[in-house]
């Protein structure tokens, strides 16, 4: 194959030119400054106070901010003003927009034509329109919640997410945020579970604010900011890789001379074409309301990363899955493609989603908007800060298996303690400054009245625990960072839901126990303050064992993990049974949060997810073995043998192309054993669907060995076979294409 025939070298030269050439403009208009257009495409509480009349916008505001359901009465109000607002705007349709347990949003479209009773077309929209819709609820995965022929399902707009206008192909649609539900009020989705546990969250905490003394507080709601990283490649390169297309990772690939090594990438400069592109992501996000803040390279070549201020949770959650939606959909505008798995390249940094996550006050009085993991100025506020500091502790501590399951899928298994994530045993960072002051009140060093403590231990001014104050370590799955947590290890392809679903319900009974606690305490202590004190050190000498201020990537953290008895879960099978023990099921049920079957149901639906991206990656790799790998090794094959024959003709001895065809005739055998292993393997597993668990159990073990060795042998001919006729676009021109 000439390299002017390669469609490989075709396109790395079509590819260059485009890097080359001035880019596109980030959008057609670009109005300045963002303030003045942020939100256009949102019904926000800008446009409800502006077009509703007062009462109805005072009640559904209530509703939004005490998290409560929305009065019916005001629904055909509120969809008359919705459908005026958006009518003016263009849009012809509208949707219920939700989150099956794809990890993905789906939507129906709906219009707005109708027709009066003299047959005149009108557009309408209800208020049993804007509250409720129904998809067919079988064509979802529901582990077992919903049968083949059940199809009845219901979506429920969430009145806390603003609805918006998606613009996408010259139309315009009316998206209204919300959860799904099966015919009997079964879960179906992803935000369901997460409003559940962010009720049980704010009741429990409530509870114990009250318990010691800070009365007047309506809700507390947890905040999220969720940090996206991703790779941005061309297009081109995209096309010509099946693995990518078919797996959005690459299942073979020789590691290029230079990668990340000489850490010229994190916050370097951005290329001037992918530029263009992420403004015109912002751009597109700032319509929407969603407030990105942040933007920069990431470590490895063509990874960047963006970022947003802080939400209430079910907000961020919903704002994150237009980040990944209007990123991958504006890559294409630029000829680009947005990889969002986990580990697109080997050997190069993976990608994450930093959640970084609090909780904090809705209040009457002046605890209104107090942070509950942000130290204050009193001794009373340092002593909350404390207590709700150990209920995130006990969370962990006591469930670390089960979130680590949140975070389990195929993906992820590839980053999770490759020495660029945190790994997968689960622990928590507070700092140096944090975990002595900690150490102190479990030992009881500073007596035993809290006055006394507080003054020794510093607690009574306790000093801001910030970031020039609290150091970072990047390697720890869940490290305090002032104020908040940063939940490390979720993926970068998941939704955010289920992990944060998780960590919220797991606080939610820690902060129960600590209630109880705090009551029997209180029963033998008079003082309020030396109650709470004695409760926050129990709690943090029993979670001793889950801070760790170390490298979570030395092998020797792994050695002291199992010493402290904490469960190091390394695949995904495995991290998925925690959701199906005895404890996660009281856990649940007991607050609420998922019934029994809902909770088994997610289970099968993340084991199946699964089996099928790994059993997709497998026969994706058996074809481009046998299809393209064997393929292009043959034929460079035939070529170092016709040589070799014609320079013995010429009576050239040696004859130079006798070893280098017998070292890749070895390569061929090596890789047709290989691939013979691997369908092997596919046969193997198909045979097992019977049983998912012991079909995940082979795949993360001998069909995951199986892929190994078949990279491994496609990577060593990729390294000798003639570089105009190796067919597949090499890690160095996606990676570095100018």
């Amino acid at each position: 194959m000439s390299d002017t025939s390669s469609p490989r070298s075709a396109t790395t030269r079509a590819i260059a030119s485009r890097f080359l050439a001035t880019p596109r403009p980030a959008s057609a208009e670009l109005p300045s400054p963002t303030s003045a257009y942020f939100g256009i495409n949102t019904f926000g509480a800008r446009q409800m106070r502006a077009k509703l009349p007062a009462k109805v916008y005072a009640k559904l505001l209530s509703s939004i901010r005490l998290g409560r359901m929305l009065d019916v009465e005001i629904a055909p109000t509120v969809a008359q003003v919705m459908k005026e607002w958006a009518v003016s705007r263009g849009v012809t349709h509208f949707c219920h927009w939700f989150q099956p347990q794809t990890g993905l949003t789906a939507e129906k479209h709906d219009a707005f034509l109708a027709f009066d009773e003299n047959g005149l077309p009108i557009e309408k929209f209800s208020g049993d329109q804007l509250i409720q819709s129904e998809p067919d609820a079988s064509s979802f995965p529901s582990g077992g919640l919903r049968a083949t022929w059940e199809a009845r399902g219901y979506t429920a707009w969430n009145p806390a997410s603003p609805v918006f206008i998606m613009e996408s192909g010259g139309t315009k649609t009316l998206c209204v945020p919300s959860a799904f539900i099966g015919y009997h009020g079964e879960a179906l989705d992803e935000l369901t579970p997460l409003l559940r546990s962010c009720e049980i969250l704010s009741s429990r905490a409530v509870e114990l604010l009250d318990l010691i003394g800070d009365t007047g507080v309506l809700r507390v709601f947890t905040t999220l900011g969720p940090e996206q990283e991703y790779f941005l490649i061309d297009r081109g390169h995209f096309a010509l890789r099946p693995d990518l297309v078919m797996s959005g990772r690459t299942l073979v690939g020789a590691p290029p001379p230079r990668g990340q090594q000489l850490e010229d990438h994190y916050f370097g400069g951005i290329p001037e074409r992918i530029q263009a592109c992420i403004a015109e992501v912002e751009h597109e996000l700032y319509k929407l309301g969603v407030p990105i803040v942040t933007r920069h390279n990431e470590v490895a070549p063509l990874q960047f990363e963006m970022a947003p201020m802080y939400e209430e949770i079910d907000l961020a959650v919903d704002h994150n899955h237009l980040v990944m939606s209007i990123l991958k959909k504006v890559a294409l505008r630029h000829g680009l493609q947005a990889l969002l798995h986990e580990k697109p390249f080997a050997g190069v940094n993976g990608s994450g989603k930093h959640c970084n996550w609090s909780m904090a006050v809705i209040a009457d009085t002046d605890l209104d908007g107090v942070n509950l993991l942000k130290p204050g100025d009193t001794p009373h506020q340092n002593l909350r800060f404390l207590l709700f500091l150990a209920a995130v502790l006990k969370a962990v501590h006591k469930h670390a298996g089960l979130i680590r399951a949140g975070i389990a899928s195929a993906g992820n298994e590839h980053r999770l303690g490759a020495a660029e994530a945190p790994p997968a045993i689960v622990s928590v960072f507070l700092g140096e400054m944090l975990t002595k002051l900690i150490e102190d009140i479990a030992a009881g060093r500073a007596g035993k009245a809290s006055a006394d403590a507080m003054l020794r231990l510093g607690v009574a001014k306790l000093p801001q625990i910030a970031k020039d104050n609290t150091d970072r370590n990047r390697t720890s799955p869940l490290a305090f960072t002032g104020a908040k947590f940063e939940f490390r290890a979720v993926g970068s392809s998941q939704s955010i839901a289920f992990p944060v679903m998780l960590l919220n319900t797991t606080v939610a009974e820690a902060l129960g126990e600590l209630t109880e606690a705090l009551k029997a305490e209180l029963a033998r202590t008079k003082s309020r303050d030396d109650a709470v004190l004695k409760v926050v050190a129990a709690a943090f000498r029993a979670t001793k064992a889950i801070r760790f201020e170390g490298n979570n990537y030395s092998d020797a953290w792994v050695a002291e993990a199992a010493r402290r008895g904490l469960p190091n879960i390394e695949r995904s099978p495995e991290a998925l049974d925690q959701l199906t023990t005895p404890a996660s099921r009281r856990l649940f049920t007991s607050l609420g949060v998922l019934s029994a079957e809902e909770l088994e149901s997610r289970y099968h639906v993340r084991l199946e997810r699964y089996i099928k991206d790994m059993l997709i990656e497998l026969h994706t790799l058996g074809e481009i073995a046998d299809t393209i790998v064997a393929p292009a090794a043959h034929r460079y094959l035939a070529t170092l043998l016709n040589a070799a024959a014609a320079a013995a003709a010429s009576g050239v001895k040696p004859v130079p192309q006798v070893p280098a065809a017998s070292a890749i005739a070895a390569l061929i055998s090596d890789l047709q054993k290989a691939t013979y292993k691997l369908h092997a393997a596919i046969a193997k597993a198909e045979s097992l669907h019977a049983s998912p668990a012991k079909q995940a159990r082979f795949l993360t073990s001998t069909g995951a060995g199986a892929m190994a060795d078949v990279r491994a042998a496609s990577d060593a001919l990729e390294l000798k076979v003639d570089d105009a006729s190796w067919p597949l676009p090499r890690y160095r021109e996606i990676l570095f294409p100018v």
